[in-house]
């Protein structure tokens, strides 16, 4: 079958950028989770709510690549069949310490009660070997693939999958600074460059102080 490589290769830069901010993320929270006094539900409802938003957009990160990417390089790279299935375990493994999170979760921001902190803090912890684990293999692994087997329009249609998540008005802000605190000057310029030119003059006027606000309230301990 005729490949993406024939017509356009696709440029897969961004999803590396993305994951490096789940990465760090996850590898934080469970000590910052775990320094939270028993009943400071304040602190608690601070670092919740962050938690919430990046399950959130770790599920939906997966279930645009469940949808959109496997079936497509399951028809098209079919040699490598055993990696993708494979990759699709994983998801189902993540699933399990995500489930327990949102189940965890709700009851900590409520109370802040130490048997729970401290069961988070492991699920957390869990989350984030698994999910490193994922990644890295993704990034080795199928990246190139994608590269190969996609064409750059379906590729963004996964990132437009993501997009209808992303959030709105301030905290767009802060979403788009955490990931430019991964990002390398080259990628930097380029985040900015491919953004809406009211996008940019934001961030320009407020973005980097919004992000750290919000960053510096997060990782306080």
């Amino acid at each position: 079958m005729t490949s993406a490589a024939t017509i356009e290769r696709t440029d897969t830069w961004d999803m590396v950028v993305v994951h490096r901010v789940f990465r760090r993320e996850f590898r934080i929270l469970p000590a910052l989770v775990r320094a939270v006094a028993p009943g400071d539900t304040t602190r608690a409802e601070v670092l919740g709510a962050h938690l919430a938003n990046l399950a959130l957009g770790l599920h939906h990160h997966h279930s645009a690549e469940d949808d959109l990417v496997w079936p497509l390089l399951l028809r098209r790279a079919q040699l490598h069949a055993a990696l993708i299935h494979r990759m699709e375990a994983q998801h189902h493994r993540l699933h399990e310490p995500l489930e327990k999170i949102t189940e965890i979760l709700p009851r900590w921001r409520d109370s802040a009660l130490a048997a729970d902190r401290d069961g988070l803090a492991d699920v957390i912890a869990q989350a984030a070997v698994a999910l490193d684990e994922h990644l890295a293999d993704e990034e080795r692994e199928i990246l190139p693939l994608i590269e190969e087997h996609l064409t750059p329009a379906e590729w963004k249609a996964v990132g437009d999958r993501g997009k209808e998540v992303l959030p709105k008005g301030k905290m767009a802000l802060v979403f788009l600074g955490s990931l430019l605190e991964e990002a390398s000057p080259a990628e930097r310029r380029r985040f900015l460059g491919e953004l809406p030119w009211p996008v940019r003059l934001l961030w320009r006027l407020a973005g980097e102080r919004t992000y750290a606000a919000s960053r510096d309230r997060i990782r306080a301990y």
